[in-house]
């Protein structure tokens, strides 16, 4: 039983989860979105939130305790700067999971995970941009052959 235990395993060990959530997170905070499995976006929620709480004190203290678990000076500015900013008045639920279908190797269950309040793109792997920057490339390669 697991009683108390929470979190989840992933099939990796305690030092390749931190790292994995380490590189997603700043993945996340530099592009604002991204796509992964679901189980993964699940945890990551809680990760993030709790590293943009940290980037709302401010100050010294909190910019090197980002520093500490992104392992980049970019991102814990943009956190401390940016997204402290957007959410000064919210007291979490920074983030939004997006369920996306099913990958098609194995089937495993995909979701986008994004920051919430962000400017508005395209969601990353969405089908229509894919169609679109495709019939851009042909449209260039007709017009260099002629």
């Amino acid at each position: 039983m697991r009683h108390k235990l929470k979190g989840r395993k992933l099939n990796r060990t305690s030092s390749h989860r931190k790292a994995l959530f380490s590189n997603m997170a700043n993945s996340l905070i530099a592009h604002e979105q991204i796509k992964t499995t679901l189980p993964k976006a699940k945890e990551l929620r809680g990760v993030v939130e709790k590293l943009i709480t940290i980037g709302k004190k401010g100050g010294l203290h909190a910019r090197r305790q980002l520093i500490s678990q992104l392992q980049s000076n970019e991102n814990s500015s943009k956190v401390i700067d940016a997204l402290a900013d957007r959410y000064k008045t919210r007291s979490g639920g920074y983030t939004r999971i997006i369920k996306a279908g099913f990958r098609y190797g194995d089937s495993a269950p995909m979701a986008v995970i994004e920051l919430v309040d962000r400017p508005a793109e395209p969601i990353v792997g969405d089908e229509k941009s894919a169609k679109n920057t495709t019939s851009k490339k042909t449209e260039e390669a007709k017009k260099d052959k002629k």
